[in-house]
């Protein structure tokens, strides 16, 4: 096996693309790997906004009622879980509270917290069914600050439908 590999396969000879693959005339496609490139378009995507691991699906009026106003609000909204946060947050570019952190779960922030925030104006809406999805409202032992969150706006705020989707408007207390 004395010299085997010298020339073989270095690309070199003509007629060969680098890493020995046969050249197309004209030296189309020299260099490039089958199945990359051109091929590799489309496909993949998916529909829209929303689709964020099991986020919320955010409609053109949903987004219209967000970021109306958007700059009088610390949070245009607060959702639970960060999924659904994260696709309202990048459908309408405004910050968006997750409620529960990633799955719902976490006490953060306390009802006493968010009771804080909507007394002083920082949050204008609150993401009705957004514990759709993930494990609802203390799911895996968590404590239910969440579901005590939600109970709490479903009870003394204003409900608004709008295209698909449901929130409260926390500016707009019903008693």
């Amino acid at each position: 096996g004395q010299g085997q590999g010298q020339s073989q396969g270095q690309g070199n000879q003509q007629g060969n693309a680098p890493g020995g693959m046969p050249a197309l005339p004209g030296g189309a496609g020299a260099g490039t790997v089958p199945g990359f490139g051109e091929g590799m378009r489309g496909g993949g995507g998916g529909g829209g906004m929303g689709g964020l691991l099991n986020g919320a699906t955010v409609d053109a009026e949903a987004k219209a009622l967000l970021t109306k106003g958007a700059d009088d609000y610390t949070w245009v909204a607060a959702a639970v879980g960060a999924q659904n946060a994260a696709s309202y947050q990048l459908a309408t570019g405004d910050p968006v509270m997750a409620i529960g952190g990633f799955n719902g779960s976490d006490p953060s922030p306390t009802l006493a917290q968010f009771k804080k925030y909507v007394a002083e104006g920082k949050i204008h809406y609150f993401v009705s069914g957004s514990m759709g999805g993930g494990m609802g409202g203390g799911g895996m032992g968590g404590s239910g600050t969440s579901s005590q969150i939600s109970s709490w706006v479903t009870e003394n705020f204003t409900e608004v439908t709008v295209g698909s989707a449901t929130f409260y408007d926390l500016t707009q207390p019903t008693s």
